[in-house]
């Protein structure tokens, strides 16, 4: 369909041999449209971070096929994969990533940086994204000064300065309250989510879930259900 962001097909994964052989992802396939947050929630061990790691191009499947806009990201040589992440996927790593030593716009920036931009446009451009999640008056502050959501928002920031249409939050709420938690998944599904772009979000936080378009739910590395979410 012409919404359709990622198509999954037949995505295995395997780690060992023999004996000690551990099946982490089996035959898992489903697809995320734009303008979709599309939850992927199971316990711990259930495969969600190594299915995300083949998602974003990060880990190999042993077999199946990860498309986005009908690429198949896997078919890439490696030079190509690195592009590909960096202009079509916004990571939002669980701790963040800041780097200590930069201010908060320098760490926005970064992406850009690496796209070899000109710094002075690089940085005002991360002013911008910035200004969108609400902290353009603490650019220029390190991260050390910022409480744990206005890290998240630096880091939301961070994997939207490139503009990318695929959003991926690995464990957003893992290390903020529950109020502070909301507040971020409240401001990606009214001010980051829109019909040109899909939010994924993997998380076992169900404090959250009403913030999803569509659940899918995994254990023991299965599909063991895709239920429409509560998000309106």
């Amino acid at each position: 369909m012409a919404n359709t962001a990622i198509i999954a097909r037949q995505l295995v994964k395997w780690f060992g041999e023999g004996e000690s052989r551990t099946n982490a992802v089996q035959e898992v396939s489903f697809e995320i449209r734009y303008g979709e947050s599309f939850f992927l929630v199971g316990p711990s061990g259930s495969g969600k971070t190594t299915l995300l790691s083949m998602m974003s191009g990060i880990l190999r499947p042993n077999s199946g096929s990860v498309l986005i806009d009908n690429t198949d990201i896997w078919s890439l040589n490696n030079d190509e994969l690195a592009d590909f992440r960096l202009n079509r996927i916004g990571f939002v790593f669980q701790d963040y990533h800041l780097f200590p030593r930069l201010t908060t716009v320098e760490n926005v920036a970064i992406p850009l940086i690496l796209k070899r931009c000109d710094w002075d446009e690089a940085i005002e451009e991360a002013l911008k994204f910035l200004d969108i999640v609400g902290l353009k008056g603490r650019a220029f502050l390190p991260p050390v000064k910022l409480s744990g959501g206005e890290q998240q928002r630096v880091a939301i920031a961070r994997a939207m300065v490139s503009q990318p249409d695929i959003l991926i939050f690995d464990e957003p709420t893992a290390s903020l309250d529950g109020d502070s938690g909301k507040k971020i998944m409240a401001f990606v599904k009214s001010d980051i989510l829109n019909e040109k772009r899909c939010v994924l979000v993997v998380t076992h936080d169900d404090r959250i879930f009403e913030f999803a378009d569509c659940i899918m739910k995994m254990e023991d590395g299965k599909v063991t259900a895709i239920e429409k979410g509560l998000a309106k």
